[in-house]
């Protein structure tokens, strides 16, 4: 039998390849005749260069920006082997696990803008953005700023970074934006969330990056108040577009910049011939950290159990924890461990666990 497995990485725990390897050591300690095909997979956030990287001839490059808290980090990104394709991962230099604690209205996009700014100083002519895993919801405010655009309160003073700056926003001087590549700016978002609203980026993400509901209202109305700032300004985007509202509303700011957005699943799903391997496949293995009703929304699990139906390939998830209904076999680590802060103290232990229970699953 050949088991595909094709999952995401558990955020801040393991990334795509560790799980994918832990399953597969798992599943051949029980099934040890199956093939087994490992083919890490991603959405746009933690691990979307990595699996890029995998896919040819890609050089890796650090650069040193600011970090979400302005504290600087050492951002990895590619640059393709011709100079002129970079791959960027918000995660890296603007990503919620950069914060020692959550921090709703200061943290901020300026290191990823910087980091676009060193892609596009090393000459490359066309820039592959994975928006997912963001600590702020700043609508890609601090990002642009980096990039050359000047925002000003209505006393003429520039705004603060991050959310908190999105209340006093009363214009901004766009004369030092940097020009768009030639090649464009495709940004691979993992959600179809708009800017705005109840399934906006503030509203649907905004708790998990710290934010009260009376904070997410705010968070919200200075959102909409960015979008109409920037129309005007003459940066044309539509808040609605399905993406907006990744990355705290990052993916709104880079498409008034001019880039445009695609399913970061579908994306990497094509750069790692996930359909190929998919019509060879008796069975399929996806996972993520968490799955909820969000990983029906453009995340890479989703993604998968979407594409194995259409195969006819039986599939099964693995999580860390299951906080949905699931129209497949489900495997927990945290009901196999015993408890969450179990399963996350030793991801690797138990992710082998749920593939030696997955392949006893399958004996049956």
């Amino acid at each position: 039998m050949k088991v595909l497995i094709a999952p995401d990485s558990f955020k801040g725990t393991a990334a795509a390849a560790e799980v994918a390897a832990a399953l597969a050591a798992g599943w051949s300690a029980v099934q040890p005749r199956d093939d087994i095909v490992a083919l890490p997979q991603a959405d746009g956030g933690e691990g979307t260069c990595a699996a890029v990287a995998a896919t040819g001839d890609w050089h890796w490059r650090h650069s040193e920006v600011d970090g979400p808290d302005g504290r600087p980090v050492s951002a990895r990104w590619l640059l393709g082997h011709d100079g002129q394709r970079a791959v960027i991962e918000l995660a890296e230099p603007s990503g919620i696990g950069l914060l020692d604690r959550l921090d709703p209205w200061r943290a901020d996009t300026h290191g990823l803008g910087r980091l676009i700014g060193a892609a596009l100083a090393a000459g490359a002519g066309s820039v592959q953005i994975g928006l997912g895993g963001s600590a702020s919801t700043d609508g890609g405010a601090g990002a642009l700023m980096a990039l050359g655009l000047r925002a000003f309160d209505e006393e003429g003073r520039p705004i603060a970074r991050g959310a908190r700056g999105l209340q006093t926003v009363a214009y901004v001087d766009t004369d030092g934006l940097a020009a768009k590549p030639a090649g464009g700016v495709e940004l691979l978002v993992d959600t179809a969330a708009p800017l705005c609203g109840p399934q906006g980026a503030a509203a649907v993400f905004g708790p998990q990056k710290g934010a009260t509901p009376v904070d997410v209202e705010q968070l919200d109305d200075g959102l909409a108040r960015w979008a109409r700032i920037l129309n005007a300004a003459g940066l044309q985007a539509d808040p609605d577009t399905p993406g907006a509202g990744a990355a705290g509303g990052a993916g709104f700011g880079l498409m008034a910049w001019g880039a445009d957005a695609t399913s970061g699943s579908q994306r990497i799903a094509e750069l790692t011939g996930l359909d190929a391997e998919l019509a060879t496949a008796d069975l399929v293995l996806t996972g993520e950290g968490r799955f909820d009703g969000t990983s029906w929304t453009g995340k890479l699990v989703g993604h998968v159990l979407d594409a194995a139906a259409r195969h006819g390939v039986p599939a099964l998830v693995v999580a860390g924890q299951v906080a949905a209904r699931c129209a497949v076999p489900a495997v927990s680590l945290t009901a196999i461990a015993g408890s969450a802060e179990a399963a996350m103290a030793d991801p690797l232990h138990w992710l082998r666990a749920a593939g030696s229970a997955a392949a006893q699953r399958q004996r049956r």
